[in-house]
């Protein structure tokens, strides 16, 4: 493949560099391939991959979340993976900042920034900006959390109404994650949290081409399946078994990723191995449902693909680049 690791820059982008502000988004749900997709561009490129996934952000969630292993960190530049404890809390506004200053670092070595993650509203903070929502302090997260765990989401949910009923209209009695968003925004603010989106985004800025893997459902469930069993043999359990040690807020981020509930109750004896794998399945596929929902209501300029990562379908995406950059204004 064309520049490679040792040659930034000289495959695709053309010279002298393509614009600071041109973005290569890579998304798709997990177990994908775009973690193998945005590797493979970054080699063409000579590029740097950025993570923009909410969880592959905490450094002690490797082998849970599919952090990229050393054969790729030897073949590309990786950004943002690992970078912060599990005991802080990450939103897109801090994700974007830490994105940027990435891509600036990127840009001083002439090599382009591949950003690749599921996390929509990261990708979105980063291309289209964001509502300017300040930071929750962590001791209104954590009242939050308390309030969540005594009154469940229903319950949180019928509080919401009375402090913030557009957004409260918008969410499902049991979205437990952004309900409890909307509920610390208010506690910490004094207002509603759809007040706060409704004024001018903050950031964006970017021309960028987003390439999205659309799996077949068959296709990306068994991928799932089998994904979650691979990270069992890896070193799944130890790891959740690590991070309960440190005795967390459970409503934190890093608590809440996929499968360390779940592995959380075979720990504890509440429920067997078996048990526990298959619960966190199928709780993947759940989630892998919900990203591909979102990239399909809400990336609708994307290119799709509407499979996995094979090598078979890089031609293509690299024509699709190629013809990218060439058209990036002066």
């Amino acid at each position: 493949m064309g520049g490679g690791p040792d040659r930034p820059g000289l495959s695709l982008i053309p010279g002298p560099v393509a614009p600071d502000r041109t973005a290569i988004v890579v998304a798709g749900p997990t177990a994908s391939g775009k973690s193998a997709l945005a590797l493979a561009i970054a080699r063409e490129l000579g590029g740097v991959v950025v993570n923009a996934d909410s969880m592959q952000v905490y450094r002690e969630l490797s082998v849970l979340t599919a952090r990229p292993g050393p054969a790729a960190l030897a073949a590309a530049p990786h950004r943002l993976y690992g970078v912060l404890p599990a005991a802080e809390r990450c939103s897109a506004g801090r994700w974007r900042v830490m994105a940027e200053a990435a891509a600036a670092e990127a840009r001083q070595t002439r090599r382009q920034p591949i950003f690749v993650g599921g996390t929509g509203l990261y990708l979105r903070a980063l291309t289209e900006g964001f509502a300017p929502v300040p930071e929750v302090p962590a001791e209104v997260a954590a009242e939050g959390a308390r309030r969540l765990a005594a009154l469940g989401p229903a319950g949180l949910h019928a509080e919401l109404v009375h402090l913030d009923p557009v957004t409260a209209g918008r969410l499902a009695a049991a979205d437990s994650q952004r309900i409890l968003r909307a509920w610390t925004v208010f506690r910490a603010t004094g207002r509603p949290l759809s007040e706060w989106q409704a004024e001018a985004p903050a950031g964006g800025g970017w021309r960028s081409l987003t390439i999205a893997l659309t799996p077949p459902r068959a296709a990306l469930y068994a991928a799932c399946d089998a994904r979650f069993c691979r990270m069992v043999e890896e070193g799944a359990v130890e790891e959740v078994k690590s991070l309960l040690a440190l005795g967390l807020d459970p409503g934190l981020p890093a608590m809440r990723a996929v499968g360390v509930r779940e592995l959380a109750g075979a720990i504890a004896g509440r429920t067997s191995l078996p048990a526990a794998i298959a619960a966190a399945q199928t709780a993947t596929r759940r989630y892998a449902k919900r990203q591909m929902t979102w990239i399909r209501h809400q990336m609708a300029s994307a290119y799709l693909v509407p499979e996995k990562f094979s090598e078979r379908i890089l031609p293509d995406i690299f024509a699709k680049i190629r013809h990218f950059l060439l058209t990036a204004p002066a």
